[in-house]
């Protein structure tokens, strides 16, 4: 299994799987074990994402959460 560093690049990208949770929320579950809640109901750049299926088409795309309009999540937030 893979080590996943706290410091990302595009050399040393995280490994992990992502799953819809509710509402806004997507569980990560990266490489090492480490599991994580991702909340995107705070507006900005996610406004348009509040119809919740929509929301739903988001995909992994390489080490980040992205969806079709371009919108996606830091890595490192990923993580936090």
């Amino acid at each position: 299994m893979p080590h996943i560093s706290m410091f990302f690049n595009e050399h040393n990208p995280p490994h992990f799987y992502a799953e819809y949770v509710s509402e806004y929320k997507i569980k990560l579950t990266f490489d090492n074990g480490v599991k994580k809640v991702a909340d995107c109901s705070k507006g900005g750049i996610f406004e348009p994402l509040k119809d919740i299926e929509y929301f739903k088409q988001f995909f992994v795309d390489g080490w980040t959460i992205s969806w079709p309009n371009g919108a996606d999540i830091d890595p490192e937030t990923l993580y936090r």
